[in-house]
């Protein structure tokens, strides 16, 4: 009975869990786990440093991210153009060349279109000069010379074209030739405007005839002795009793024959070169100049005489008849600007026009209609119009109008 009944057992287990903390003295206990929130494992933000009272504020602005700047391009080739040659750089024999071959088709009436063409494409390449304006001279004389006139409706247009472009190139002329151009303008430009259908047109063309008129001195007898003259060798030409060229040669080689007889020890030469055998003396420049201008003046009288009479048989239309009575008019109060002939002429027309202006005025057209225009009616309801309630206007005190529109 004295023998421990617990001898062998295990000890307790409070007792065991109690025997480490006093078995072990100088070790501490361990603390006891703690729970961690979820939260608190997150990256904290840095803190914010205090801002600097000194440093200005940072601009918005400022903040942005800056564009890159732009990436230097590679060097391209240089590209291909097309170019068209509006000039060719022709030789002065090449240019001559060409000249004398658009002569000698120009006049033919059938190649007259695609000759004046070229002939438009050469001027207007630059290729007339001082050296070659004789040849541009000679093309547009023989255009002038061809069979078919200027005026004529299947090659007015050409024309005009042809000698509007010979105007680029007046510069390049002498007096002469520059006389000659203008000549050929009045008869190739001015003239085939008057054919217009613009009204406008019409009436700036009528108002450069005026200009023409009124810029020609006034004829002297002796410019109605050289038309009479003129007159005559034209008739004697046409009838054909003028000389064959054989009796032309056989005169010169007789009057050769003569001139060696004459001066059979060559005194002649001696002679001053300005004096003649008969006594007279030779054409100086001066009179070079002034018989040029003579002729000049005449063939200049004898186009506007030709634009006088194309506006005249323009008459029946309605829109022209109002600048044709002003411009046929303005001719015939210049009338002494112009020959004896060509006086004549315009008296012709002159009374014409007033003829048909004065059946238009009484209503005695082809038509039977009263013809007359929007300014002719204007004139005669402001002819006795009262242009004032408050004073009298005539100058008897009628109240009608002396000059209005005529």
């Amino acid at each position: 009975m004295t023998d421990n009944i617990f001898e062998g057992l295990p000890p307790p287990s409070s007792q065991h869990q109690e025997l480490p903390n006093s078995s072990n003295p100088d070790e501490s206990p361990s603390p006891a786990p703690t729970l961690v929130l979820k939260s608190s494992l997150k990256r904290s933000k840095p803190p914010e440093s205090a801002p600097d009272a000194s440093a200005p504020p940072v601009l918005k602005s400022a903040l942005k991210r800056s564009k890159p700047g732009p990436e230097p391009e590679p060097e391209a080739a240089p590209k291909k153009r097309l170019q068209f040659k509006t000039s060719t750089d022709a030789s002065e024999e090449q240019v001559v060349e060409a000249m004398q071959k658009i002569t000698s088709h120009i006049k033919n009436p059938s190649k007259f279109s695609k000759a004046s063409k070229l002939a438009i494409r050469l001027i207007q390449a630059g290729s007339v000069k001082a050296e070659t304006s004789c040849y541009l001279i000679a093309m547009l004389e023989a255009a002038m010379s061809s069979k078919t006139p200027c005026t004529d409706r299947l090659v007015r247009g050409d024309y005009h074209a042809l000698f509007s472009a010979a105007q680029d190139v007046a510069e390049c002329l002498d007096r002469s030739q520059k006389n000659l151009l203008t000549i050929w303008t009045i008869k190739a430009v001015v003239a085939n405007d008057l054919f217009t259908d613009d009204s406008f047109m019409f009436s700036k063309t009528a108002t450069q005839i005026k200009e023409a008129i009124s810029d020609l001195p006034v004829a002297t007898e002796e410019d109605d002795a050289e038309e009479a003259a003129a007159l005559e060798q034209e008739a004697v030409k046409d009838s054909g009793d003028g000389e064959t060229t054989q009796d032309v040669d056989e005169a010169a080689s007789a009057g050769g024959q003569e001139d060696v007889e004459s001066d059979p020890f060559g005194l002649d030469a001696w002679i001053p070169s300005n004096v003649k055998k008969n006594g007279k003396t030779k054409m100086t420049k001066e009179d070079t100049d002034a018989l040029e201008n003579k002729k000049f003046l005449r063939s200049k009288r004898e186009a506007l005489i030709t634009c006088l009479e194309i506006a005249a048989r323009r008459y029946k239309v309605p829109w022209c008849q109002t600048v044709i009575d002003i411009l046929v008019k303005h001719a015939f109060e210049n009338a002494s600007r112009f020959t004896s002939q060509q006086r004549r002429a315009v008296e012709k027309l002159w009374a014409s026009v007033r003829e048909q202006h004065l059946r238009r005025k009484q209503g005695k057209s082809v038509t039977g209609k009263l013809d007359v225009t929007a300014f002719e009616s204007l004139q005669d309801k402001y002819a006795n119009e009262k242009m004032s309630i408050r004073r009298s206007v005539g100058a008897n005190g009628e109240r009608r109008a002396q000059q209005w529109l005529g």
